[in-house]
């Protein structure tokens, strides 16, 4: 007896769960596929959508951190999390191509019913939560870059050119050793020196510049006082437009709007790093050596500094012990692992590239599962184009990466600096200032603000979707009621965007905000690799089997997730134990 290739689905629910607009397409207008490299390259563009939405948050804040923190020692891990996603990631395109189906109603197939939904589900609720907390940070990013730019009230410059008050603290300590007289600094490595030399002169410069106020830190330090950042208006005004313009975008915008917005900045701002670590390499002061390179590739952990020990007889650093004290490598490391997981394709990512793929046509093109070979012929095609589509953003946003990882290391690592808080966008604009000197400002802020509200608006339109087949899996919406679905999701392409902003007005922190979802969705990426396995060896049509190389790289994948996001929740743990 003959199988029916359509027959292999699981039975839990019907293939009638996909948004109903998804459903009626399916129906009618299938192409076929293209067959030149120049037909394939203009069907391309979800992979893009996706490096819009990943370079901002990932690159740009997260993966320059690790540099900053960490120094050369964790590159490799920051290689193997942009190349290990993309078997994931393709298994849920290749799952919704062939069956139409959108990744959360394809992920609550996994078993482990759990009421409404399964497991996986509902710790991706959880992810959403930090996931806005996320967004505010960048929205955040993107008002600080513009209050630099174009202040209102010049409040916020104001603020952010007195160093806060951990620098100087440690330029009090480091003032006071290096000019003692008992202190020798024999047990220092002479590249952490230069480090410390770098920072202090930094700081001091930074000072200063700023004449009285900068005497009246050092003074308010030296008392024992503590310095607060004050409340300013530039950059939250400038958050408040920036998230209406995106609700005005998303409000009729359709795909297309959002692939070439997202499109057009990534690719300007990716080039302006690239160029920047470029001209770093051809520095004697900036540029990193081969075995600097070949360090970043040894899959080591960061040093964990000096000893302290040796000098904590001393007078002056048992009064500055508590300010000189750096992290271990496990610190770096567990910022690295949060990276891990949005870096590259992220677990959300990974859950939105699908959508985007169904958005672009791919599995309206190749028409419902069925038992004829023109339908066969149509899947293997738009597969392929969606290969060439996801290997293609691999390739983009793993240079990306690299460069924005690269830049932290051999600028923010060996000057001491550390981007968070309220100097996030000016501390990570100083990475720009060895190559391009008093333009650098200028040519960072206008990356900056390209890539963060791309991120922005891409992350925004991804989670109402999101949001709005939750809505369904959930109850609270009729699966199949169009006008409930249209409805839902411009409720969400508004609420979302100034929600994401009020966060910003409480004064979270941008990096931390960024690395918590980084974290959350370092955890669920072994998730979504379990659900990408579910669906490869259950709903796998048997005409379309991959092959065993590809199996074994899908597992391999699977399992490097797992790793990553064990170690960095048992990180986590260990730091609040």
């Amino acid at each position: 007896m003959a199988i029916d290739p359509a027959s292999n689905l699981p039975e839990t629910e019907p293939l009638d769960t996909v948004p109903p607009e998804f459903d009626q397409e399916l129906n009618e207008g299938t192409l076929p596929p293209p067959k030149t490299l120049g037909g394939i390259l203009r069907q391309l563009g979800p992979g893009l959508v996706v490096a819009g939405s990943i370079v901002g948050s990932g690159e740009l804040i997260a993966t320059t951190k690790t540099g900053a923190q960490a120094g050369i020692a964790l590159l490799w891990l920051i290689v193997v999390g942009c190349l290990i996603k993309v078997f994931v990631q393709i298994e849920l395109g290749r799952y919704s191509i062939c069956n139409g189906e959108t990744t959360l109603n394809a992920l609550n197939r996994v078993p482990g019913r759990m009421g409404p939904a399964n497991w996986i589900i509902w710790f991706w609720f959880f992810m959403m939560l930090a996931g806005i907390a996320q967004l505010g940070g960048i929205v955040g990013g993107v008002g600080q870059s513009l209050a630099i730019a174009i202040p209102f009230t010049g409040d916020y410059r104001e603020a952010i050119a007195v160093p806060e008050q951990s620098e100087i603290a440690s330029y009090l300590a480091w003032t006071e050793i290096l000019n003692s007289e008992t202190v020798e600094l024999t047990d220092v490595p002479e590249e952490e020196l230069t480090r410390i030399q770098l920072g202090h002169k930094r700081i001091g410069d930074a000072l200063g510049e700023l004449g009285e106020r900068g005497t009246q830190a050092l003074e308010a330090v030296k008392a024992g006082e503590t310095l607060k950042d004050p409340h300013t208006w530039d950059d939250k005004f400038w958050a408040l437009i920036v998230g209406l313009i995106t609700v005005a975008l998303l409000y009729n915008g359709r795909y297309s709007v959002i692939q070439n917005i997202s499109t057009v900045l990534v690719i300007a701002f990716t080039f302006i790093t690239i160029g920047n670590v470029a001209s770093l390499q051809m520095t004697k002061e900036w540029a990193l050596s081969w075995d600097d390179i070949a360090t970043g590739f040894s899959f080591g952990l960061p040093k964990t500094g000096y000893n302290w020990d040796s000098l904590a007889s001393s007078e002056v650093l048992s009064r500055w012990g508590e300010t000189l004290k750096t992290g271990d490598k496990w610190d770096s490391l567990a910022t690295a692992l949060a990276t891990f997981g949005i870096i590259g394709v992220g677990a959300t990512e990974l859950i939105t590239y699908p959508y985007w793929c169904i958005e672009k046509g791919y599995a309206r093109y190749t028409g419902k599962r069925t038992n004829d070979e023109d339908w066969v012929t149509r899947a293997r095609g738009w597969m392929k184009v969606m290969h060439y589509d996801a290997f293609l953003s691999m390739v983009v946003y793993t240079i990306a990466t690299m460069a924005f990882f690269v830049m932290g290391v051999a600028v923010l690592y060996r000057e001491g600096r550390d981007p968070g808080g309220m100097r996030m966008v000016s501390t990570l604009a100083s990475a720009y200032v060895p190559v391009f000197g008093t333009y650098a400002k200028w040519l960072f802020l206008g990356g900056a603000i390209a890539v963060l509200y791309s991120t922005f608006l891409v992350a925004n339109a991804g989670h109402s979707r999101m949001y709005t087949d939750a809505m369904k899996i959930f109850g609270f919406i009729p699966r199949n009621d169009q006008k409930a679905h249209d409805r839902t999701l411009t409720t969400f392409c508004v609420v979302l965007p100034i929600l994401c902003v009020a966060l910003h007005w409480t004064g979270i922190d941008p990096a931390s905000a960024v690395l918590l979802s980084g974290m959350m969705q370092a955890t669920m990426l072994p998730m979504i690799g379990l659900g990408a396995l579910y669906f490869r060896y259950t709903s796998t049509d048997p005409r379309l089997a991959p092959s065993k190389l590809w199996d074994l790289m899908l597992i391999l994948s699977f399992l490097g997730l797992l790793v990553a996001g064990v170690w960095g929740v048992y990180l986590q743990i260990q730091k609040l134990l």
